[in-house]
């Protein structure tokens, strides 16, 4: 597919025409306040920074941040709930928050100025995925403490689109929703959008003939062989949007449309590293590592070195040459699975599953103990065309694959079209028994 109204220069803001030195200097004069603001303001970092031996001072270069500590999720759940603040209570406008499904939930907050900025980067990360104004968009991201459904959703009218807040679920709904107010563009997770491509079929009509000609997909890892299941089963261009609600919300950096080759970071109010998981020490540009993020521009809540836990690798920028580009997020280090001593990521399933005919893109894995042996079942759907005797062989394709191309043993059992549970937000991808 190409994009025949690729965005011009004249639409790209200050920023995203910066040289590479330009923003190196804009970043560092930004980070050196971030550092100060953050020891001045939260008892936690003047902890850390103590700790560590280092100042807000030391930070002279771009390269000084490596001095300065980490933080991480537990981190912010030890501060919970508002410890991590760097301004007055009646200054912050908004609280968000995670779920908390493994502890206690991190809380976010943001100023007016916060609030601002996130709209600014996310209307730039809506246009860089084609979208422009006066564009109908259909926010299925769901709306209350996750970041994903007000961060889409004022990104968007501030761009100028006309946004139809749907929200999560009711699929049925999100068919005739699209269907009726013709939507150009739709902002929901990948997993969910695979969703609603089934039910205009189930419903016999042809997803490629709606009104919708752009995706914008996040929230959760997805593959380039699901970009392809969604472009040509829906006739739209799929791109990825990258962010998590510590580091601002949905908005730090974005796919654009006419390359598709990675997600350009928005370097001018997020810094990045890559690191060692296991270390935690930087490696170089084009190393496969866990991302790191500082945050530059911050009031409420500035993060220092938070670690995402995502796995990617930096690259030079292309369509946004100043910006630096992250490679697509297909796992993260707490999601790899250790199966027998081999690792292993839910991810590299679904691009086997993905390329298996006859099965669909709905698949659940289920680890269990079997013995003393760890057991990994992967249950996946079929596709409502694919015929019962298909499933024994399709299943056998799909355990071969996964021994010789990642060289573990799993067992897989092929179930009938709509058996696993739906999800309107991130799916849940594995379920672990083991040790019950």
């Amino acid at each position: 597919m190409t994009f025949g109204d690729a965005p011009g220069h004249a639409l790209l803001d200050d920023a995203e025409r910066m040289s590479r030195d330009e923003l190196r200097e804009l970043q560092l004069e930004r980070l050196r306040w971030t550092l100060r603001h953050a020891y001045d303001n939260v008892p936690h970092y003047r902890r850390a920074f103590d700790a560590a031996g280092v100042h807000p001072e030391d930070c002279r270069e771009l390269a000084d941040l490596a001095r300065f500590p980490t933080t991480s999720k537990a981190d912010l759940r030890d501060n919970y709930p508002y410890g991590m603040f760097a301004v007055p209570a009646d200054q912050v406008r908004r609280i968000h928050a995670s779920s908390g499904t493994t502890g206690r939930p991190t809380v976010v907050g943001y100023t007016q100025r916060d609030l601002d900025t996130w709209a600014a980067v996310m209307a730039r990360s809506i246009r860089a995925a084609g979208a422009r104004p006066g564009d109908r968009l259909h926010n299925a991201y769901g709306y209350g403490l996750f970041t994903g459904g007000l961060g889409a959703h004022y990104g968007a009218e501030r761009l100028g689109c006309t946004v139809i807040p749907v929200s999560g679920g009711m699929t049925p709904r999100q068919v005739q929703l699209i269907t009726d107010f013709q939507p150009r563009v739709i902002m929901v997770t990948p997993s969910y959008m695979l969703t609603v491509i089934d039910e205009f079929e189930k419903q016999g009509l042809d997803p490629r003939k709606s009104s919708l000609e752009i995706g914008i997909f996040g929230a959760e890892p997805w593959t380039e062989q699901m970009r392809l299941e969604m472009e040509e089963r829906a006739g739209i261009h799929a791109v990825d949007i990258y962010g998590l609600s510590e580091v601002m919300g949905p908005g730090v950096a974005q796919e654009c449309v006419e390359t598709k080759d990675g997600l350009h970071i928005w370097e001018d109010h997020f810094y990045p590293e890559i690191v060692d998981p296991a270390t935690g020490e930087p490696v170089a540009d084009g190393e496969q590592g866990e991302l790191v993020f500082t945050s530059l521009t911050k009031q409420a809540m500035p993060v220092i070195r938070y670690r995402t836990r995502d796995l990617t690798r930096l690259l030079p920028g292309t369509a946004r040459p100043g910006m630096r580009r992250m490679e697509k997020i297909t796992g993260r280090s707490d999601d790899m699975i250790i199966l027998r001593g081999v690792n292993l990521f839910p991810t590299q399933i679904e691009e086997i599953i993905l390329r298996t005919p006859g099965l669909a893109p709905h698949f659940q894995l289920v680890l269990t103990t079997r013995g003393r042996m760890d057991h990994l079942i992967v249950q996946v759907e079929a596709r409502p065309d694919c015929p019962v005797e298909r499933h024994g062989p399709a299943a056998a394709e799909v355990a071969a694959t996964v021994k010789d191309t990642i060289g573990t043993s799993v067992e897989v059992i092929v179930v009938e079209p709509e058996t696993l549970a739906r999800s309107a937000g991130k799916i849940q991808r594995l379920i672990d028994h083991r040790g019950r």
